[in-house]
């Protein structure tokens, strides 16, 4: 007989305890009803993930130790009694300290629930610390392996990194000879990950000598946003089952000692841009709503920036819960008012306009300024406009800006800047572009009017300003970005590639510059290797200048 396991990709809160295990409950029972007598679920799906400092409180380690008895009660309560659930939680060392390890310290954990109880437990062991992850210092890392049988069939446990990094658990897996390795996860998307995630998975599976079972989170969780992408592999690294990216849903898989998983459907994949699309859409709709708010506002300028951020929104959270505001000042051009207007007949989004001319020329007869100081004062009436509107009516303020323009400092703090998230905070302006293109192409009304992606980007804070009189063209422009913040190539390594010497020490230093601003910029979906926030932290004081 075979075994027929399921894996469920689902969408759990930080800190929604009780939350969380109704959605394991919910998925157990679902799996069931299919047949499964193995249900295996995301890492920390019960406390959600990354938890951050929440995980040094005694009050939440307890907290999620107690809602894991519960839920295994629960299961039993549900008619569930003989299916086997994999749980992500978050466990402690206990109340004694042993050398090198500290009393109540917080474990990454598994555990196995069967009949009830929890009849095994497995503890991280590799704990990752780079980019946004930081476990290692909130983490106690395990030693131990887990197995258990389920029909006859011998199953060991991994949490994430423990497949990441060669050696460790893997290569003690393989002794264990193993009918099935499940590798629960908490992965964040990146552009492309999902490669490189199979080929892991692939490697993995050889090594272990068995087939492997990755399940992995979706939803977004701040800055992150989790895809989905659950993938199960024979050991001969052949694709047996492979589920959507960014959709919670269930992938069924059976498995019978020494013989090759059958494969199953294997959905379609997503291709780049609108793999991309769907997590900014993922991203925001996510951050709303597990913040508890409704709707959001942003400022419409007829550009490429607000419109695509429109579009995501709207497409996130539906034109109901949309508010653009057309704010234009003396140096605005009608085809950008126009333009802000026609994306709103075609989104159906909640408009209006507010003119910034009074304000502007308020401030001008007790001020007088002039210059840089005279173009910023209209970016920041109109962030104060959207500020004032999100006070009085409850909307979140989207900040527009791309990652171009925060890269070099191209954005006016407590102006375009301000907002409690920027939906393309981490999306170079050429790929601003091609998203606006990709998605004109899908189904129904293209949403952005023609006009605003093939007008040459201007903030409009003067007469005839563009973009390039600051800045080279963006498509010199973000390859540069790309080798100096993702790859953190020097001066001379991106001399070699043939750049101009003065064109690069001129980008270098706006984007060194620019530092103090990025710290203040909201919070924003992560898509790249290497974000502005969490990703990249270099220190606002800073005297190191690259050279040639």
């Amino acid at each position: 007989m075979a075994l027929t396991v399921a894996l469920a990709q689902v969408n759990p809160r930080v800190g929604d305890l009780s939350g969380n295990a109704a959605i394991v409950r919910n998925f157990s029972k679902k799996a069931s009803e299919l047949g499964a007598s193995l249900v295996a679920f995301p890492e920390m799906v019960l406390t959600g993930y990354p938890i951050e400092d929440l995980c040094l409180r005694k009050s939440f380690q307890d907290a999620s130790k107690k809602a894991l008895n519960q839920l295994a009660k629960d299961l039993v309560l549900d008619g569930l009694k003989g299916l086997t659930v994999v749980v992500g939680y978050l466990d402690s060392t206990g109340e004694k300290a042993s050398l090198g390890v500290p009393a109540g310290g917080p474990q990454n954990a598994a555990a196995v629930i069967r009949n009830g109880e929890v009849i095994a437990k497995y503890i991280k062991h590799h704990l990752p610390n780079y980019g946004v992850f930081d476990e290692y210092r909130y983490f106690v890392p395990g030693t131990e392996n887990c197995s258990f049988e389920v029909e006859g069939v011998k199953v060991s446990l991994a949490i994430c990194e423990d497949i990441w990094q060669d050696g460790g658990p893997v290569s003690q897996i393989a002794q264990l000879k193993s009918d099935l390795l499940i590798v629960i996860n908490g992965s964040p998307y990146e552009y492309g990950k999902d490669d490189t995630r199979l080929q892991l998975v692939q490697k993995r599976a050889k090594e272990v000598n068995a087939p492997l079972a990755y399940v992995n989170m979706v939803g977004g969780q701040d800055e992150l946003v989790f895809d989905g992408d659950s993938i199960v592999v024979n050991t001969d690294g052949s694709i047996a089952n492979r589920a959507s990216q960014f959709v919670e849903e269930i992938i069924l898989f059976e498995v019978e000692p020494k013989k090759p998983i059958s494969q199953s459907l294997v959905r379609k994949r997503s291709n780049d841009l609108e793999e991309v699309y769907q997590a900014l859409v993922v991203g925001l709709r996510d951050y709303v709503l597990k913040n508890n708010m409704e709707s959001v506002v942003l400022g419409l300028s007829g550009g490429i920036d607000s419109a695509l951020v429109a579009a995501i929104a709207v497409d996130a959270l539906g034109a109901n819960n949309v508010y653009g505001v057309s704010m234009p000042s003396p140096y605005s051009s009608e085809h950008s008012v126009s333009d802000a207007k026609d994306l709103a007949t075609r989104t159906g989004l909640n408009y209006r306009s507010v003119p910034i001319k009074p304000m502007f020329d308020a401030y001008q007869s007790s001020l007088s300024l002039k210059g840089l100081a005279e173009e910023n004062l209209q970016a920041r009436l109109r962030g104060m406009t959207l500020m004032a509107i999100s006070n009085q009516e409850g909307h979140l303020v989207l900040a527009t800006g791309n990652k171009s323009e925060l890269a070099v400092g191209y954005s006016t703090i407590y102006g375009d800047a301000v907002g409690g998230f920027a939906p393309i905070k981490d999306v170079p302006k050429t790929l601003v572009w091609e998203l606006s293109k990709w998605r004109n192409k899908q189904e129904g009304n293209p949403p952005i009017p023609e006009s605003s992606i093939t007008k040459e980007p201007s903030a409009e804070l003067r007469p005839g300003q563009l973009d390039t009189d600051s800045l080279p063209d963006y498509e010199k422009l973000d390859p540069m970005i790309n080798a100096y913040v993702e790859q953190d190539q020097g001066a001379f390594e991106m001399a070699t590639k043939g750049i101009d010497k003065s064109l690069i020490e001129k980008v270098l230093k706006l984007i060194d510059q620019a530092e103090y601003k990025r710290r203040q910029y909201p919070p924003g979906t992560k898509i790249s290797s290497k974000a502005f926030g969490r990703d990249r932290r270099q220190p606002i004081t800073n005297s190191w200048r690259e050279s040639l």
